[in-house]
């Protein structure tokens, strides 16, 4: 097919620089070039811009823009790369291993669950923290067997942290890539679901870039998690290591990697982890391999950075709050018989959603019953757990119970004592002397206390209003009627139901009301 379709490859042959024009840019040039070095971020780019268009205005009437241009960047380049190895010194003055100032702030934002900010030199990255139920979690439809993530962090790169303007839209590999990483560098300090079930989502700021924004923002998602009281396991710091090298095996490897390195260095080595150990790492490199003394180099200036790193943050914050914001939900757990999931759920989820819009709570239950509510409102909190436990109490003979009533019939009232649990109260248990009529005892709606006597293998459940009162009475010490020494109950007329005793009601305050005899 390639030899009767296929067409010859085009070989891409770069120009080469005109042989007078290099000679005359480093004429122009002289040694300036060096004195644009050991200054800040801001200051240098100026100068550099300033040189360059200084340049260009000299040789215009000879040599092009295109011409120039790549010459002077190369003669940039090879200056940066021979400060490093011969001086030790870098763009802005630093040593191979120092590191840029430091700042760490947390609680920047009040009315947020947690939030952090880091600072390393121009680089600056904000961090908020939020927590939500279980139920909130990111659900995948990828080929991984993962099917959701309750751990998400967000990188966020605007345009104006490098002071350009310009569009912002969605996501791009950069975002996508940084914010998976700084994910997974604290993947494995983040609680288990048992022990803290919450979902949690980070989302990084860039507020001002000159290098290594993924590594500050490991340090800034830290700051926010122990600012939200999230039980990490340890906090976590990230560096970004540099390289360049030089003939006969020379090289030099840098800590803290800014802009212009990366830009003219060799190697891009991002290391995240706490002070036990390494959770993630990412190298990019323009070499075609490192050798072992160069990766053990970069490993152990990684270390000590990194510890540095950790002192510094935990200067700001020490250790985890015990409390979480007063904004963050409270989920409370609660185990149920699995075989009672249904009673909670209601038909066609009817009882679940009447509990959460009455509680204004979350509710997520789980197949094997553990219930997650969760609500700002404590009090909410606490009347949603009293509802899910009351739908799942098992009913038990001798226990009293408050209920209402539901329907009457002419031999007894119906009474829901649990949610979607009845009992029948037969008329001659309605009180401790005969009732001539239901009607006349309770009505719908009423709330009365009642006793459990018998529950038959059917789930029938039979009630006795009659039984609440013979054990209040004693445990007043008082004789039950009929007994000996019991005074005799008050006679009232059945067509005279205003005519009443104060010593003839019972304890629900109803009359008794007695048939002729």
């Amino acid at each position: 097919l390639i030899s009767l379709c296929g067409k010859e490859k085009i070989r891409f042959v770069a120009p080469a620089p005109r042989g007078d024009l290099e000679s005359a840019v480093s004429s122009a040039l002289g040694d300036r070039i060096s004195g644009l070095f050991g200054q800040g971020k801001i200051e240098r780019d100026q100068a550099i811009s300033d040189l360059k268009e200084e340049l260009l205005a000299k040789l215009a009437d000879k040599y092009s823009k295109q011409e120039v241009g790549p010459v002077f960047e190369a003669k940039l380049k090879a200056a940066l790369r021979a400060n490093i190895l011969e001086k030790g010194l870098r763009p802005d003055g630093r040593h191979v291993t120092e590191i840029r100032p430091l700042e760490c702030a947390v609680g920047l934002l009040p009315r947020t669950h947690g939030s952090g900010m880091f600072s390393r030199g121009l680089t600056q990255v904000l961090n908020i923290a939020t927590l939500g139920s279980t139920r909130e979690e990111q659900h995948l439809d990828g080929l991984s067997a993962e099917e959701s993530k309750r751990f998400m962090h967000h990188y966020n790169f605007p345009p104006y942290s490098t002071g350009e303007v310009k569009r912002i839209g969605t996501p791009g590999r950069r975002e996508v890539g940084h914010g998976a990483l700084v994910e997974k560098a604290l993947a494995a300090v983040v609680p288990s679901e048992g022990d803290f079930p919450y979902t949690i989502r980070l989302v990084s700021e860039v507020l001002s870039s000159n290098g290594s924004t993924s590594m500050a923002s490991v340090c800034a998602s830290t700051l926010s998690l122990m600012d939200a009281g999230i039980p990490i396991k340890a906090p976590v710091a990230g560096i970004a290591m540099g390289l360049v090298t030089g003939e006969d095996n020379e090289f030099a490897v840098l800590t803290d990697l800014e802009g212009m390195e990366d830009a003219y260095g060799d190697m891009d080595f991002k290391v995240a982890g706490t002070a036990a150990g390494i959770t993630a790492m990412q190298m990019d490199t323009k070499l075609k391999g490192l050798r072992q003394e160069i990766l053990e180099k970069a490993l152990s200036d990684a270390l000590q950075a990194r510890l540095f790193i950790l002192t510094t943050m935990l200067k700001t914050i020490a250790k985890t709050r015990p409390d979480l914001s007063k904004y963050a939900p409270r989920m409370i757990k609660l185990n149920i018989d699995p075989s009672k999931i249904g009673s909670v759920i209601g038909p066609g989820g009817k009882t679940i959603r009447s509990i959460i819009e009455q509680t204004k709570t979350t509710i997520d239950i789980e197949n094997d019953g553990t219930v997650l509510i969760g609500s700002v409102d404590p009090d909410a909190a606490q009347k949603a757990i009293a509802m899910v436990e009351n739908l799942t109490r098992d009913i038990e003979v001798n226990s009293i119970y408050t209920g209402k009533v539901t329907r009457i019939f002419g031999y007894g009232a119906l009474v829901e004592i649990l949610p979607g649990k009845e009992g029948l109260v037969h008329i001659s248990e309605l009180a401790d002397y005969r009732v001539p009529s239901v009607e006349e005892v309770v009505k719908v709606g009423d709330e009365i206390m009642v006793k459990v006597i018998d529950l038959d293998r059917q789930g029938k459940i039979s009630l006795s209003r009659r039984a609440v009162f013979q054990d209040a009475a004693r445990a007043e010490g008082a004789p039950r009627q009929g007994s000996e020494g019991a005074p005799a109950r008050p006679h009232v007329p059945r067509g005279r139901p205003d005519t009443q005793h104060s010593e003839g009601k019972p304890s629900d305050g109803r009359p008794y009301h007695r048939p002729r005899s």
